[in-house]
Order: structure tokens, then C-alpha cells, then sequence
């Protein structure tokens, strides 16, 4: 089981620490993918219009200005680094040792800087979305389309894929459709189904901690059937199989206020 994350606008900066060390992250094959990324973001964020180029506002100056210095920025593991409403209901803090094991395993952030880091990996905290497009390097989206096949489909290996992301990171890697189940959340009510956006990131995060939780236990959903017995232990869950042609959904419905 492979559960793909999207990485977190907002991020915690390590207080302390050793910078990050490229070598060591998993996936070493991006290495050079990365090091193109951060070469160029440093380069953005010291000109200018940087503000305007990597589409932020005047209160997150302070964080563009860090980009330029990731080489020597404190890092920490992934997961202490990306906070938000997904990382807060993961609660990555309050994993077991067997579940930060399992979690090491089964959880993959996509980066728009890093393409893809494991839990583990440490990291700076940094400024930069999957939607920008850098001078000099053109669409992080298509820049990374041409990098992950290469590590997260030996990752996935013949597996289930729960894909968490948002549009803008699944379009940086299009996981093996017939194996592959996205993450829808709706919620409904008086009949009505409306997507919630906070709400939606806070379930997935509930979601992929629900699964972690239970693969430190040896249950580890191989099917999307097993997949959907498995979110229907705490959510009214639906399921449309994935196809050749279409990766599956998984809609967890919530009810209504």
C-alpha cells in the first residue's frame, strides 16, 4: 500500500538542526531533479518581483527570502515540517513506534521542491506550490511529470495506491490507473452532497491515519474493496473501482451540520 500526500502550504521552520543533505533523501535518483528546483527557486526568490513570480503575498516575504539559503537552513523529518489541517489530523506526533514505522513505509509526500519525500526525510521548511512556474525552469508540474514515474512506480510496485493529493500534485505523477483510488469528501444534507474544502483535507488526513494505524496491525487494504471495508470502519463510505482507463474513488460522505 502506497498513500500519496499532498505537502502542506503552511510549514513549521526547524529551530535547529543539520541542513538538509540531498544524498540522503529517499528516492536518491531525484537528486539531481532537486538540486535543478532549488538552484532556480534561490535564484527566484532573491529577485524582485519574486513575490509576484512564485504568486504570494507581502506577509510571506520572510519565507521567500528563506528560500534562497535551504542549503543551510536547520532540517527536520518531513512530517514535523508540514503542518496544516491534513498533518494535523495525521497527527504525526502522536504515532506509536510501530506506526511511525508503518508510516515510514506507506506514506509518500509529493513536493514541489523536493518531488517526493518519506516521512523521515529531513527537510527545510520552504515557499513554493506545485502551480508556480520558475524562470528558467517552466511548470514544476511537467518538470516533475518527467522525474517521478521513475521512483514511485517501483514504490507502488503492484499495490494499492491511495492517492490524497490535490489536482495540482497528481498532475506531477498519474499513479497506475487500474490500482489507484483517489480521495473524495462530500457532505450531505437534506439529500444534498456539497465538497468541503477544509473539511475534505482534515478527513484525508483522518483517513491515511485510520490506515497507517491499522498496517501497524498487519491489515493493510490490498484491493479497493479492502480498501473501502476499511474507511467504512469510521465513515459512510462509496466506492467507484478504478478502471484501465480511470483510477478508482473513494467518497466519504459526512454528514451535515
Amino acid at each position: 500500500m502506497l498513500i500519496l500526500l499532498p505537502p502542506s502550504e503552511t510549514k513549521t521552520a526547524p529551530g535547529s538542526g543539520e541542513p538538509v543533505d540531498p544524498g540522503s533523501l529517499a528516492f536518491a535518483e531525484l537528486t539531481s531533479a532537486r538540486e535543478q528546483v532549488r538552484a532556480e527557486l534561490a535564484r527566484t526568490s532573491a529577485r524582485a518581483d519574486a513575490l509576484e513570480v512564485l504568486g504570494v503575498g507581502e506577509r510571506l516575504r520572510g519565507e521567500v527570502e528563506r528560500n534562497t539559503r535551504l542549503g543551510t537552513e536547520p532540517a527536520a523529518p518531513a512530517l514535523s515540517v508540514y503542518t496544516g489541517v491534513l498533518y494535523d489530523a495525521l497527527d504525526p506526533a502522536g504515532l506509536t513506534a510501530a506506526q511511525q514505522e508503518e508510516a515510514a513505509a506507506s506514506l509518500v509526500v509529493v513536493s514541489a521542491l523536493w518531488g517526493a519525500v518519506r516521512p523521515t526525510d529531513r527537510i527545510p521548511a520552504y515557499r513554493l506550490s506545485m502551480g508556480a512556474q520558475l524562470p528558467g525552469l517552466g511548470k514544476l508540474a511537467a518538470h516533475w511529470k518527467r522525474h517521478l514515474p521513475a521512483v514511485l512506480e517501483p514504490a507502488a510496485e503492484d499495490g494499492l495506491v491511495v492517492d490524497c493529493r490535490s489536482a495540482a500534485y497528481a498532475a506531477a505523477w498519474r499513479a497506475p490507473r487500474q490500482r489507484t483510488v483517489g480521495v473524495k469528501v462530500v457532505r450531505e444534507q437534506a439529500g444534498t452532497r456539497t465538497v468541503v474544502s477544509h473539511m475534505a483535507k482534515h478527513t484525508r488526513g483522518l483517513l491515511a491515519r485510520h490506515l497507517v494505524e491499522r498496517a501497524a496491525h498487519g491489515e493493510r487494504p490490498a484491493t479497493p474493496q479492502e480498501l473501502l471495508a476499511a474507511a467504512s470502519e469510521r465513515w459512510h463510505a462509496e466506492l467507484r473501482e478504478p478502471t484501465a482507463r480511470s483510477a478508482g474513488e473513494l467518497v466519504l460522505v459526512l454528514p451535515g451540520d
